[in-house]
């Protein structure tokens, strides 16, 4: 008997057809890192002004800044290390963006602890 036959007991039915093939679903997926978010941006700079105004080990060799400095400083950490980065491709602007904000973070403490110790020998 074949499929398509009917027996009293069994209704006639055509043969199924094989179900369309399934998109991959990770291939839907998007995943991107740069540019990161204002969220992530401004979640940095909020972290900057806390290592740059509270004890530390940076501020052991360097001191803290006031809150108005950090503030101050940190915008401008991130919005030159941000430009900076923007210049790299993929992964490699991340790692540049990170390493900027390092680099000029140590450079801010540096150059404000040269000026205060200025400032308290010229008084």
């Amino acid at each position: 008997m074949s499929n398509t036959e009917t027996t009293p007991d069994q209704p006639s039915t055509p043969p199924q057809a094989e179900a369309p093939p399934q998109p991959d679903p990770s291939a839907a997926l998007s995943f991107t890192i740069w540019p990161i978010t204002m969220r992530t941006r401004d979640a940095i700079v909020n972290r900057l002004i806390e290592t740059l105004t509270t004890s530390s080990v940076l501020s052991e060799g360097y001191g803290t800044l006031s809150s108005d400095e950090a503030s101050a400083a940190a915008h401008q950490i991130e919005g030159e290390a941000f430009s900076a980065a923007t210049s790299a491709d993929g992964i490699k602007t991340l790692q540049l963006y990170s390493k900027e904000i390092s680099k000029r973070m140590l450079d801010t403490v540096k150059t404000s602890a040269v000026e205060g110790v200025a400032t308290v020998v010229s008084e």
